[in-house]
């Protein structure tokens, strides 16, 4: 079966900055399974991938603008520094704040004697990627997981 919206994807990747070393890889563990065409990954990625069967390989370089989005100025924010806990904070960070739209990524900025500047653009944003990708297997979605908009099951998400 090739990919195509609506298709559940397993598959294993890893992913650096162009002509940087690896960032992250899911080999040491289970594959990540998505539903193509529902914003699971970024748009980049998913593009490639449509039309490949199970068993492909492949690499593909995605422009910042295609995956996490270009930085963009003024995404600061000051937050009151109870709101990080017992967190040791320096400049350049990286640390997962909890707001009222659940936990967000941010990148410590400065930090003051009761206030953290914090900068709210996803870390990698601003960043060309590189994926290598395995995909391992290919199925039609379930009528729950198109209404739910995810995968459920084995790789995906528990109810």
């Amino acid at each position: 079966m090739k990919i195509a919206k609506d298709s559940v994807v397993r598959f294993h990747y890893t992913v650096s900055e162009v002509g940087q070393e690896p960032l992250e890889t899911s080999k040491d563990r289970e594959p990540l399974a998505i539903l193509i065409g529902h914003g699971n990954i970024i748009p980049g990625l998913e593009a490639a991938m449509q039309d490949r069967e199970a068993g492909d390989s492949f690499s593909v370089d995605v422009g910042a603008a295609d995956a996490y989005g270009e930085v963009r100025e003024g995404l600061s924010q000051r937050v009151p520094k109870k709101h990080f806990g017992n967190q040791k904070l320096s400049p350049g960070q990286q640390v997962v704040l909890q707001t009222n739209f659940g936990p967000r990524a941010v990148t410590i900025q400065k930090v003051g004697m009761s206030v953290v500047d914090v900068d709210l653009n996803h870390p990698m944003a601003g960043k060309d990627l590189h994926f290598d990708v395995e995909i391992v297997d290919v199925r039609e979605a379930s009528a729950e997981e198109l209404e739910h908009g995810h995968v459920h099951g084995e790789g995906g998400h528990q109810h």
